[in-house]
């Protein structure tokens, strides 16, 4: 069994807060274990925690029409959230749980190893990138800890600011670039590694 097959089902038995004990069901996240791209997003709402899946209701069908607007389909990409279980009537997550889920995200990433991690909304920003300012630094690429990162309001904002759409749909336009200049910044320092067999010679 993959190693992040066995998180998920670290996941789904997980009691390490409150949440636990209120979700129908918690949401590890799917997509290719390889993937270049993980996008993270808040946490599940209503129809992921019935589904076990993330992005599944209505800001998840407008994801999908943002991953086909620079020819992408869901399936390659990994998805997941801050949180792996719904806060009772879709409320932001607290301190304590969003440290409960930490390790999991941490794991996660570790695991897939992604190319371009993008965030979904504020708290998904907080967790990578502390005190940025969605606002400010959405649809430009950051970086930390040699890590790409690419701030993006989360999909759900535009159901409820119709102003917003136009942003999102921009700044989504700018993902393949910015996922090219991740890839070229580490395909220097992964020349520089000499395979392992040349390493097993000495």
């Amino acid at each position: 069994m993959k190693e992040l097959d066995v998180l998920a089902r670290e996941v789904a038995s997980c009691r390490k807060c409150g949440l636990g004990s209120t979700r129908t069901h918690a949401v590890p996240g799917e997509g290719p274990h390889d993937a270049d791209l993980l996008f993270v997003g808040e946490g599940p709402g209503w129809h992921e925690d019935q589904q076990a899946r993330p992005f599944v209701g209505p800001a998840g069908k407008f994801l999908e029409e943002l991953l086909l607007s620079i020819g992408l389909r869901r399936q390659q990409v990994f998805i997941t959230n801050i949180v792996k279980c719904r806060p009772p009537s879709n409320r932001d997550p607290l301190p304590g749980e969003t440290t409960a889920c930490q390790p999991y995200l941490e794991r996660q990433v570790s695991l897939i190893h992604p190319r371009l991690i993008v965030t979904l909304g504020r708290y998904s920003l907080a967790h990578f990138l502390p005190g940025g300012a969605i606002g400010r630094i959405h649809g430009v690429m950051q970086w930390r800890d040699g890590q790409a990162i690419f701030p993006c309001y989360h999909p759900a904002a535009a159901l409820h600011q119709a102003s917003l759409r136009r942003t999102i749909e921009a700044d989504f336009l700018k993902i393949p670039a910015a996922l090219d200049a991740a890839r070229a910044a580490a395909e220097p320092a992964e020349a520089a590694e000499p395979p392992a067999e040349q390493l097993s010679l000495f």
